[in-house]
């Protein structure tokens, strides 16, 4: 998400979409980063960008897409946010090894549901940096908290399944404010298809947009 905010724009576009191919395991070590604009346009431009390992092996693909910003006036459509993060209560989650992206490098507050109940609602905010130095951005908060869906709403027991997803999609209304950005998620297995976790993004203003994730449904 960094990489792609960081690619030129046509004054008045906004991000629309962005998709990701979870092509790879992603080690945990030196990666490189880059992106590119595909098709530019003064309406609509096609960005693209990639994460690959020091061997130049592609792990994660990811397209977005930016749309001019909506300019007519229209009666607001958007709802009203779940109970917010200060409702909400830690999961008693104990990691299989130390440190982990959650809970270590983010925190997560339940107001609805626990990790593998279902349906389940949270709050995520980032508790440090991603990039040294830098405050990561309201989209790159969205991005960090947006592939929990399916981990938050497990419906078989993590001990005797996995569903795991290949790829995630972001649609935005708009560009989310503030430090939490929560996620109303739900996990759906078709009997003898797949699987898809759902969630609805908000921040404390409102609904941001939506997250979708398909899943490979599999015995441990």
């Amino acid at each position: 998400m960094r990489a792609l905010e960081l690619l030129p724009a046509p004054a008045g576009l906004v991000l629309s979409r962005v998709t990701y191919e979870l092509m790879r395991p992603v080690p945990i070590g030196e990666l490189s980063v880059e992106a590119s604009v595909v098709r530019s346009g003064r309406r609509v431009q096609l960005l693209e960008a990639s994460v690959r390992s020091p061997d130049g092996v592609e792990l994660v693909r990811a397209r977005a897409l930016q749309v001019l910003a909506a300019t007519r006036e229209a009666p607001t459509t958007e709802s009203a946010p779940p109970p917010g993060p200060e409702q909400g209560h830690a999961n008693p989650m104990v990691p299989p090894y130390r440190p982990m992206f959650a809970p270590d490098a983010i925190e997560i507050r339940f107001v609805a549901g626990t990790f593998g109940g279902g349906p389940s609602t949270a709050w995520f905010r980032m508790r440090v940096p991603l990039v040294d130095g830098e405050d990561a951005s309201p989209l790159q908060r969205l991005a960090a908290a947006g592939d929990f869906g399916n981990g938050i709403s497990a419906t078989l027991p993590w001990a005797d399944w996995v569903f795991i997803n290949p790829d995630l999609t972001l649609y935005l209304d708009r560009e989310p404010v503030g430090e939490w950005v929560c996620l109303d998620s739900q996990t759906i297995i078709a009997p003898g298809g797949v699987g898809t976790a759902e969630s609805v993004l908000y921040d404390e203003r409102g609904r941001v947009g939506r997250a979708i994730q398909s899943l490979l449904v599999a015995r441990r």
